[in-house]
């Protein structure tokens, strides 16, 4: 009884460490995130600049189709669009790719000793990278359609920093579950495919009627997303969308915490 206390208390401390001393290395993982950006362009002439066209011509395409659809005007609709797809991107990729977080690492992991929560935070980084390259469009898109912005925007800074915490433990959790199973990853992709469509990402709330309009204020990537959309847009979030992402963001991380103290040491023999 003692000795499982005190292993319990030793794997809690470890956790605790790992964890500090990940995000203290950031030299290490930022450094590591920009080469992966080099890696994956090497090459190519626009290199991470490619996602920013992709970006633009999803966002045109999609703009002159459903703007149609919702019956919405263009002016309105393409600013909505645009910040939703750019944030569901850093969203959805950080998601998918969390799963790769310790199998991506795996040669890293098996030869030198290092936090295994640094490559959570390379992952996380490497995403807000790509996401500083989407946002060069929104700029363009609010100005060129008239958005009005105001010091609301400013939300965006702590909506953010709370997006980059829930992408910590989102990649550990992940990352482990893969790590163990690899059929995750592949259940993980066809899942967010899925919510990416019951997800007023390109469809506003009030499309789902009176009685269904609530089901989005409970869906915890809408309240990320919404939190950073409405601000630039130069309104509010909806009023459960704080409330809904700070509950995940303390109930994912208390979860993650507990089973990356317990499942930690086997994280390496896993892979």
């Amino acid at each position: 009884m003692k000795h499982d206390l005190l292993r319990r208390v030793s794997d809690t401390t470890a956790a605790c460490n790992d964890l500090v001393e990940g995000m203290t290395k950031s030299w290490m993982w930022s450094a590591m995130a920009m080469q992966d950006i080099k890696m994956r362009y090497r090459g190519s002439l626009l290199g991470p600049f490619w996602l920013t066209v992709s970006m633009i011509t999803m966002i045109a395409a999609m703009g002159l189709i459903y703007a149609g659809m919702f019956h919405m005007e263009l002016t309105s609709y393409l600013p909505f669009l645009t910040v939703g797809l750019v944030i569901w991107s850093f969203l959805s990729t950080v998601i998918i790719e969390g799963c790769q977080t310790f199998l991506s690492a795996q040669n890293i992991i098996t030869q030198v000793r290092l936090p295994f929560s640094i490559h959570a935070w390379r992952n996380v980084c490497r995403n807000l990278i790509v996401l500083a390259h989407n946002m060069v469009i929104v700029p363009f898109v609010l100005i060129l359609f008239g958005v009005h912005i105001g010091w609301s925007v400013i939300a965006i800074i702590p909506a953010l920093v709370i997006l980059t915490i829930n992408g910590i433990w989102i990649s550990i959790f992940l990352g482990m579950i893969s790590a163990r199973y690899r059929d995750v990853p592949q259940i993980v992709v066809n899942f967010v495919q899925v919510i990416f469509f019951v997800t007023p990402i390109f469809w506003p709330p009030e499309a789902l009627g009176t009685w269904m309009h609530a089901l989005p204020l409970l869906n915890p990537l809408f309240a990320a997303v919404d939190v950073v959309r409405a601000p630039l847009l130069g309104g509010t979030p909806l009023e459960y969308s704080w409330t809904v992402l700070l509950a995940v963001t303390v109930l994912g991380s208390g979860a993650t915490f507990f089973f990356f103290a317990k499942l930690r040491p086997r994280i390496a023999y896993w892979l």
